[in-house]
């Protein structure tokens, strides 16, 4: 099992909208180092879903049900479902503190839609949270 980081604008797609989906096509991936990170994702991986733009902050939880395809436009995706609300979101700043994520590409390449996390930061994610994997 691995970790990803999964952003989205909350004013188009939030991490309301896929709980009350129950799982959703993850398009609209275009750069090309995101797509490899999607691409890279399998059935059963765990997702962190971050809300972008004013908010800054990851929300919940998620789950990778289908192995990557091709969409209609001609990008990877993949389906997820929801697992769980975090029971306190964790913002950017306070990630950006810590050394661990000094190297991440979550820091280091700001504007990827995917990134990979290491399960060393997965755990901090959730210690943060005061949640914990389902």
């Amino acid at each position: 099992m691995a970790y990803f980081l999964f952003k989205t604008e909350p004013e188009k797609f939030s991490f309301e909208d896929l709980f009350r989906e129950g799982k959703t096509v993850w398009n609209g991936v275009k750069n090309p180092l995101a797509q490899r990170f999607l691409r890279s994702t399998k059935i059963g991986d765990i997702i962190f879903i971050y809300h972008t733009g004013k908010e800054r902050q990851i929300i919940g939880t998620g789950e990778v049900i289908s192995e990557a395809y091709l969409y209609s436009d001609g990008y990877y995706v993949v389906d997820v479902k929801p697992v769980d609300r975090l029971e306190k979101s964790v913002k950017l700043r306070e990630l950006k503190s810590l050394d661990i994520f000094g190297e991440s590409p979550l820091l280091k390449i700001p504007r990827l839609s995917v990134v990979p996390i290491s399960q060393e930061e997965a755990k901090v994610i959730l210690s943060l949270s005061k949640s914990s994997f389902k």
